[in-house]
């Protein structure tokens, strides 16, 4: 029985050992797989050269995204100053509207009794009026007491007061005080929309009573419109108003739209990014607020990691570099390339300590081609 469990566990054990083996053989199948020796002869008849990544000046350009946003100076919340029930509306959410078209009717007692209040002040003042310049008259010619006169000339003051705070309140409302009286008293009144737009929102309901604090609807004026462009912080400083940006949108990437930056806020939020204000020079037709759209601002010679256009290879749809890893030995390293100008190409790699490698910077294509010749073998 013995010799059964030690015969078992010597089969595990060379089991085991086996797939370790073969583990390894793996693993080192995948490194060699991306990596390549070269000999003096090979290196001297494929003309390749190495040198470093050089960090230089160049016109690039930096790849964001963002929406559609609206300044609050074109954003209008409609009230209604006084308290009352919304008789009608035929407002719906992205309906047009025009400057003045009416867009609700409120109707309410307290507008009746303001208008009768006004009417009312009005009359009196007449009357106070004319005893206020009969007192005077009196008064200058020592008639009468000048209390008298002091009382007259007090009331027909706070008469006229009163009758100027509910002329505002009037104006406030909509109604024009010169054009009323007696007979063109009414119970409801029209709320005009202040811009041409469209609607946003829609918080009421006909027959809903609405108070003076209540948004009754939200309005948007479309001239103004501009794209609100997320950039990390540290990109922030390569941004500066006036850099030109292409914007497209995700329903139509294939058209982009020019625009100029017009302010970069300086507020960084908790995913480190800023938002980017630009301007459209040409708005696009059926534009709406909180559209995602993506952009690329031009940025005019930053600062980047270069390499000759010949030194990145393309391969299975990714870019990479050859790393020299050893004498006469080369590494794969993928990159991802920007912009190109006058030969040369701005590079980024995930490679900790990249800048200081020595790169293959000529006939790169040479090493790619050993390398999978040989991984074939």
């Amino acid at each position: 029985m013995n010799r059964i469990n030690i015969y078992i566990l010597a089969m595990l054990f060379t089991a085991a050992c086996s797939s370790k083996k073969q583990a390894a053989t793996e693993d080192k199948e995948a490194v060699l797989a991306d990596q390549v020796q070269l000999t003096d002869v090979q290196l001297k008849n494929a003309g390749i050269e190495t040198g470093k990544a050089i960090r230089q000046p160049l016109n690039t350009v930096l790849k964001v995204n963002g929406h559609v946003d609206v300044p609050p100076q074109n954003i209008v919340s409609i009230s209604f100053p006084m308290g009352g029930y919304l008789r009608s509306t035929k407002l719906l959410p992205g309906m047009h509207i025009s400057r003045g078209e009416v867009i609700a009717v409120i109707e309410d007692q307290s507008l009746v009794q303001l208008q009768q209040d006004y009417l009312v002040t009005k009359a009196r003042l007449q009357f106070l009026q004319q005893e206020y310049e009969r007192q005077k008259m009196l008064n200058e010619n020592n008639v009468n007491a000048a209390k008298t006169f002091q009382q007259a000339e007090s009331e027909y003051l706070s008469q006229k007061v009163l009758l100027k705070g509910y002329s505002e309140k009037l104006f406030l409302i909509g109604i024009n005080p010169a054009g009323l009286s007696e007979n063109s008293i009414s119970r409801s009144v029209s709320v005009h929309s202040p811009i041409n737009g469209f609607v946003s929102k829609v918080n009421v309901n006909i027959g809903k009573y609405v108070t003076a604090t209540d948004v009754l609807f939200e309005l948007i004026n479309p001239d103004d419109m501009h794209a609100a462009l997320t950039v990390f912080e540290k990109d922030l400083n390569k941004v500066s108003p006036g850099q030109k940006v292409k914007v497209s949108f995700v329903d139509d990437p294939a058209t982009t739209y020019d625009c100029e930056v017009i302010l970069v806020t300086r507020n960084v939020d908790e995913n480190r990014g800023a938002l980017v204000h630009c301007h459209f020079e040409t708005q696009p037709k059926n534009l709406l607020p909180g559209m995602f759209l993506n952009a690329t601002i031009n940025i005019n010679n930053a600062d980047v990691l270069t390499v000759p256009e010949e030194a990145v290879v393309r391969f299975d749809n990714k870019q990479y570099v050859f790393v020299q890893s050893g004498k006469n030995e080369f590494s794969m390293v993928e990159v991802e390339p920007g912009v190109k100008e006058n030969g040369r190409l701005e590079i980024k790699s995930k490679m900790e300590g990249f800048e200081q490698q020595l790169l293959v910077t000529r006939n790169a294509y040479a090493v790619l081609s050993k390398m999978k010749n040989t991984a074939e073998e």
